[in-house]
């Protein structure tokens, strides 16, 4: 415990080393609700974004390309084709949904996090655990778009076909924020009914079923706040009470 206490502090205290050096609105709501807590520690994060890159040739990758437009909000076709304007190289037209790393404590703190990740939504979500024992949850999904518009500088779409990618992309960037919506509300009602660890996992090999714990106490919260809400298949609490269960 106080070598991850060490570990999140010396985290917390670096800079921060994103092109906008500080945290999107909705990822920073989120990294002051886990942070707060002593079994959590925020990484790397993004709200999800639209953009439009010009790169090489080479493939979209960050040393090899020009960012032209990034919103990490909803866009319009006249921002996209001005941004073209600029264009030199194969542009690219993205939209990146929202991602959110966190370092957990424990094992079963990872479980918490990616039960509510799942109910929200974010169904790409898992869990790693790395050398040394250190554990990472990732928050992510699955709804990209990358299209090319644009070869060595000339446009190879219609500016109907953009019109039609930006509606797309706004779309997706509407049920992204749905979801971390979603994940923002979940997470704060797990949070507050989950048992402390100590008294949650017994000894032996029942310790296992501590995520189960985690989840019928956060469903009960939910129903009674709201008990005409139906439960849907992802609610379920037997859904991935397997998902780290010992054999």
């Amino acid at each position: 415990m106080a070598a991850f206490a060490r570990r999140k502090a010396e985290r917390l205290a670096r800079p921060d080393p994103s092109r906008k050096r500080a945290l999107d609105a909705r990822a920073a709501e989120l990294a002051r609700l886990l942070n707060g807590r002593e079994t959590f520690c925020t990484a790397s994060s993004c709200d999800g974004r639209v953009l439009v890159l010009d790169t090489d040739g080479a493939g979209v990758q960050k040393k090899n390309c020009r960012w032209l437009l990034v919103t990490h909000g909803t866009c319009v076709k006249d921002d996209v084709m001005t941004a073209l304007e600029k264009a030199t190289g194969d542009v690219v037209f993205k939209f990146e949904p929202f991602v959110f790393h966190v370092l957990c404590r424990e094992l079963q703190d990872a479980q918490l996090l990616h039960s509510v990740a799942v109910d929200s939504g974010f169904r790409n979500s898992g869990i790693t655990v790395g050398r040394g024992g250190k554990i990472t949850m990732a928050v992510r999904s699955t709804h990209c778009l990358e299209v090319p518009l644009s070869h060595k500088g000339r446009l190879m779409v219609s500016e109907e076909y953009i019109d039609f990618l930006v509606h797309i992309a706004n779309q997706k960037m509407e049920e992204n924020i749905r979801r971390i919506e979603r994940f923002h509300k979940g997470l704060e009602l797990a949070l507050e009914a989950a048992i402390p660890a100590d008294t949650l996992a017994p000894k032996g090999p029942e310790k296992s079923h501590s995520v189960y714990v985690h989840r019928r106490k956060r469903r009960s919260t939910r129903e009674q706040a709201d008990p005409s809400r139906e439960l849907e298949p992802q609610d379920d609490p037997e859904s991935s009470l397997d998902l780290f269960a010992e054999p």
